[in-house]
């Protein structure tokens, strides 16, 4: 019973059952007119044979039957069974297979239905391989791109991201706790979706509906992000940023901007004294050999100032860039000392300070080193020491060579015996235009401001360390600890 319940329901919900079925139903409508007609008139018009023709006219209902069923058979095969091939090839192409096409050959509407159908999968199939030719190139793109791209929905979930953005996004999560107070203050959506240092501005973008730009500070690097909205029919659906680290740019920068703030205020004070010198000399304000000899010694000693200045802060700013040249080769420390001593010995004579020089008779010999750059070094630290040690005092000049942890090093030390420098100045005294003593004015130290700056970057070049340790109106000691080999 079931069987039959089954195979009614499908001839049913079939072309040819239903074409069966209204075909019977005609038949059956223009038998029953006739029989409502007619048969009461064959008993009236056919006595004898009204039996017959009865059994005529059912004979002739059951052949009706029969050859409807028949036609609807033959129609089948010219209706159903190409519609089902044009039902199996969507079901193909609705599985993904575009390469799929109904083989009908007829010039009737079906087959004009199979061309057509033909027609748009060739297309369709062309359309997708573009589609997925466009998208691998896309894929490409931003595969071989140096700047982090994140594509984001109207919801703030990330849709699409290449490998730099897919890095970033992982390393940025860990942020979030840290951000979560300042979240909790906003009242708007919270989109906990995209990165906390990208919120804000996707958030900006949603309501303003237009490419906006801005520089993101994460702990100590600064990233440019460029974010544009996705729109389709006037709404926001999405956002694509392009994240770019310009942790560097900012850095260069920041140091061109130094570099033009403090030069312009140092060579200010050297300036207006030639300035002021200058001018006395034209308008005859000086009148003995004595005092205009004076005025030129003081235009001179500033020039020789504003001279070393540039030349100082060129090769701190070299040395901060990356491009001072170093030339490393064998270099034994003792003859560097002993040229430092003596370039300087006449010069502290002058000033009744003692120079010592403590060095050992054995050879202290880097593999890894500049000569002249360490020369710079002592010649900084001595300059330093001498500017600030009374007359009477001693300044010593030494080293030796250690081995720490099995590796070899040498060890030079300045000390001196001047006012010292007190703790909370020991911190930044490697600054640039740092001065410890602030109640000394610069024309009288004669210094810079860069000196130790340079010493530090220098040693830093060399693989080294520097520190220092000073008691306040006692003395100043600086220790370097230079490397006999530097390991990669």
């Amino acid at each position: 019973m079931k069987l039959w319940d089954r195979m009614a329901r499908l001839l049913w919900h079939s072309v040819i059952g239903k074409l069966w079925a209204t075909i019977m139903l005609l038949v059956a409508v223009v038998l029953l007119i006739l029989g409502v007609f007619l048969l009461s008139y064959i008993d009236i018009w056919f006595h004898s044979d009204a039996n017959d023709i009865k059994l005529l006219f059912i004979i002739t209902a059951i052949i009706g039957f029969l050859l409807s069923t028949f036609f609807a058979f033959f129609l089948s095969n010219k209706i159903q069974q190409p519609l089902l091939l044009l039902k199996n090839a969507a079901d193909s192409v609705s599985q993904g297979d575009y390469s799929t096409r109904v083989n009908i050959r007829s010039s009737d509407e079906i087959g004009q239905l199979a061309n057509t159908f033909n027609h748009m999968t060739e297309q369709l199939d062309k359309l997708i391989h573009d589609l997925n030719h466009e998208k691998n190139h896309l894929a490409s793109v931003l595969r071989s791109m140096g700047d982090s791209v994140i594509t984001f929905d109207a919801d703030g979930q990330v849709i699409l991201t290449n490998p730099s953005g897919h890095m970033l996004i992982k390393q940025w999560a860990s942020l979030e706790s840290g951000w979560e107070e300042e979240s909790n203050e906003d009242d708007g959506p919270s989109f906990t979706s995209v990165p906390m240092p990208l919120r804000q501005l996707f958030q900006d973008v949603r309501e303003e509906g237009q490419d906006l730009t801005g520089k993101v500070h994460v702990h100590s690097s600064v990233w440019s992000v460029v974010m544009a909205p996705l729109q389709s029919g006037g709404v926001v659906r999405g956002a694509v940023a392009v994240i770019r680290n310009v942790t560097e740019e900012h850095k260069l920068e920041k140091l061109r901007r130094d570099f033009v703030a403090n030069i312009s205020h140092e060579i200010r004070t050297p300036l207006s004294m030639l300035q002021g010198y200058s001018e006395a000399l034209l308008d005859d304000i000086v009148v003995s050999p004595e005092e205009r000899k004076e005025l030129v010694q003081v235009i001179y000693d500033e020039s020789l100032r504003m001279g070393r200045l540039v030349n100082d802060f060129l090769d701190i700013a070299r040395m901060e860039a990356g491009h001072v040249d170093m030339h490393f080769q064998e270099v034994d420390v003792r003859n560097v000392v002993k040229r430092v001593h003596r370039k300087f010995h006449v010069y502290a004579k002058e000033r009744e300070v003692t120079l010592h020089m403590e060095i050992p008779e054995y050879p202290l010999a880097m593999l890894q080193g500049d000569e002249d750059r360490l020369e710079q070094v002592l010649t900084n630290l001595l300059d330093n020491a001498l500017r600030h040690t009374p007359s009477g005092k001693a300044i010593t000049i030494s080293g030796e060579s250690l081995i720490i942890n099995e590796t070899g090093y040498i060890q030079l030390k300045v000390k001196d015996e001047g006012q010292g420098i007190t703790p909370d100045d020991i911190p930044y005294i490697f600054e640039r235009f740092y001065k410890a003593d602030k109640a000394r004015k610069r024309g009288s130290s004669g210094g810079t401001g860069l000196g130790l700056a340079i010493v530090k970057n220098l040693i830093d070049l060399h693989h080294g360390k520097i520190v220092v340790d000073s008691t306040y109106e006692t003395g100043t000691l600086f220790t370097m600890l230079l490397p006999v080999e530097v390991h990669e």
